[in-house]
């Protein structure tokens, strides 16, 4: 790494890179909390390293827990760019051990190399996210007659990258190009975080416990509550009785979730962040010189929508493509006022609830 540890000292401080993500990820304040002071530690591991290769300073792997378009890998997407190196997400359900049908555990490093254009140098200070890790937990506790391919064989063959070692990866996927040259790279300084929804881990943790895990009887307000409560007491024996093996578990010292996303948070996702839908469509539309609104209820109609299709803020962009369609089409048309000549399209929840106004036309 460039720079000393008073570099690191200042730029990677936790508190400056949650206000980083602050500006770019609604709520998600303990996972943010934990994610910085990783990437903290992270930063002055590899400066340790570099003065002193000898330093016993562990590894801050991160393993990411919680539902679908909570926020998972846009959070470490936003670290990567805070931190200024490459990010590649791995779809772990797609890794088989070797020798079988499907991607090697060095693809993930291959992924990593092509986001840097083959920059070595770079490549080993990046991020590697191993998206879906809960799916190759080990579903049975007694002995197969068969072997597992994607379970625990691909736990065990990511050890030794995850762990940090010289890594012989073919640049192209192994499978496909046997006769490529590898290119070697040192996995000592490379972050790894893997995330997945771990469906049931609550059950697992009440259990533990000795509390209530069913979500019968409560509202979904409680509910949401009640799961990001039992998240939050997760250990590594919860993660080894969900089917991790314990090595694995061991080269992921960090463990964090994020929140299930309310109506009120993806109402702020949509207006809020850098790079919010509404910005983005008010910037489309003053392309053309419209100017774009929502009416009382149009915003709390959109995350309602978002919030039934059980996606989380994934949902938002789809909602708002069904009725946004309409608008941006008829928009550069739309008549402006006559005493100043702007137009304005306002968003009503009317419009939102019948899909693109299909009971009634939006104002202009």
């Amino acid at each position: 790494m460039k720079g000393g540890m008073a570099t690191v000292m200042s730029r990677y401080m936790p508190t400056k890179v949650k206000a980083w993500l602050d500006k770019r990820v609604i709520g998600q304040e303990e996972a943010k909390k934990t994610l910085a002071v990783a990437v903290y530690n992270h930063m002055k591991r590899s400066v340790l390293r570099a003065q002193d290769k000898d330093t016993p300073v562990r590894k801050s792997n991160v393993i990411l827990m919680g539902g679908t378009g909570c926020g998972k890998t846009y959070l470490v997407q936003c670290i990567a760019e805070y931190m200024k190196v490459p990010c590649y997400i791995q779809d772990c359900t797609k890794i088989t051990a070797s020798g079988y049908v499907g991607s090697d555990v060095e693809d993930c490093l291959a992924g990593l190399l092509r986001s840097c254009n083959y920059d070595v140098e770079k490549a080993r200070h990046g991020i590697v996210v191993l998206d879906e890790i809960d799916k190759n937990a080990v579903r049975s506790a007694g002995p197969s007659i068969t072997r597992d391919v994607s379970g625990e064989c691909v736990q065990q063959s990511l050890l030794k990258i995850v762990e940090g070692d010289l890594v012989g990866v073919p640049p192209m996927g192994g499978r496909k190009h046997p006769e490529q040259p590898l290119i070697y790279i040192d996995t000592s300084d490379i972050l790894f975080i893997a995330t997945g929804a771990f469906v049931g881990m609550e059950d697992l943790v009440s259990r533990r416990l000795g509390v209530g895990g069913g979500k019968i009887g409560f509202g979904r307000a409680a509910a949401e509550t009640q799961e990001a409560d039992l998240l939050d007491s997760v250990t590594p024996q919860d993660l080894r009785d969900y089917g991790m093996i314990p090595e694995f578990v061991g080269r992921f010292p960090v463990i964090a979730h994020v929140d299930p996303l309310g109506k009120d948070a993806l109402v702020r996702i949509l207006t809020e962040p850098e790079g919010a839908l509404v910005k983005e469509y008010r910037q489309l539309l003053e392309m053309d010189g419209v100017e774009l609104r929502f009416g009382e209820g149009a915003l709390d109609a959109i995350a309602e929508r978002a919030l039934a299709m059980g996606t989380g803020a994934r949902g938002l962009r789809g909602v708002m493509e069904s009725f946004m369609r309409d608008v941006m089409f008829e928009a550069p048309y739309a008549r402006g006022s006559k005493s100043t000549g702007s137009r304005v399209v306002t968003v009503t929840k009317d419009m939102v609830e019948k899909k693109a106004g299909k009971s009634g036309k939006q104002a202009v």
